[in-house]
């Protein structure tokens, strides 16, 4: 099985990045599977019905999130009817969608896609990810199936101590949420194929995908400017991740590639 995950998607940029480049990357990797981080596809806060349309038409099988999932408000009409929205499972309010999606693949084989988010210097409300994925894995009928965690923090040492604390019992835990790809692929020793950060799908010359100068402006004036996707050249950060048969990963390969504005 060989999964492509592509890290967090800013606004039109990143989208057309896709639109343009996800069916060469799936044909370049011979992809089986591909999740695309989604959180920040539509002006960089939440998911519209516009930004789910152009990433799957794209090629995304699976959508996950993270802490803007609600942001667009414009998403609590559609989250329960898309089977393919992962949105974070450890939220502690009643929330729509699911934090776990199970899929099969055309050749048959079962992948579970599981989205979670970090506590550490977050200003949400969150249940323990480390109990929440606990309780995920006590379901019997995920044990013939492989997992893709997306695990949505700020700190890496939460990202790196997940990844080692089920290593072996998940098959892939990708980071996302700095936006800063790290260089820090590996398969752990159990198995697992692990990165702190998949990095951030759009506007290249950029803070985090937004404008240079509002981004800023956040660390250097009281009166802060509006945060919106930067234009020019784009970029597209990832993995592929390769399975075997028995879920465990053979390699990961971080991808980083540079793509002309549109």
């Amino acid at each position: 099985m060989r999964i492509l995950f592509i890290g967090d998607v800013v606004g039109r940029p990143g989208r057309e990045a896709l639109e343009n480049n996800l069916p060469l990357l799936e044909q370049e990797y011979d992809i089986d599977f591909t999740i695309v981080n989604g959180e920040n596809a539509t002006g960089g806060f939440g998911m519209d019905l516009k930004a789910y349309t152009a990433l799957t038409s794209a090629g995304a099988d699976a959508l996950t999130m993270g802490n803007h999932t609600f942001d667009n408000k414009k998403i609590f009409n559609f989250i329960d009817e898309k089977d393919n929205i992962v949105r974070p499972l450890n939220l502690t309010a009643k929330a729509p969608g699911a934090g776990v999606r199970r899929f099969t693949l055309k050749n048959g084989a079962s992948l579970a896609v599981v989205n979670l988010c970090g506590r550490v210097y977050s200003n949400m409300s969150l249940n323990c990810p480390f109990q929440a994925m606990e309780e995920v894995l006590k379901d019997l009928s995920l044990a013939e199936t492989a997992i893709f965690v997306d695990f949505h923090a700020d700190a890496t040492s939460e990202k790196v101590c997940f990844g080692h604390y089920f290593d072996g019992r998940v098959s892939a835990v990708c980071g996302t949420h700095t936006h800063i790809q790290t260089a820090d692929e590996k398969i752990l020793s159990r198995g697992t194929a692990y990165i702190t950060d998949a990095g951030m799908t759009g506007a290249y010359d950029s803070c985090l995908g937004m404008t240079k100068e509002a981004a800023i402006s956040r660390f250097t004036q009281l009166r802060r400017q509006i945060m919106r996707p930067a234009p020019g050249e784009r970029q597209i950060n990832g993995v592929v991740v390769t399975l075997n048969d028995e879920h465990k990963a053979e390699s990961i390969e971080r991808i980083s590639r540079i793509c002309p504005e549109f």
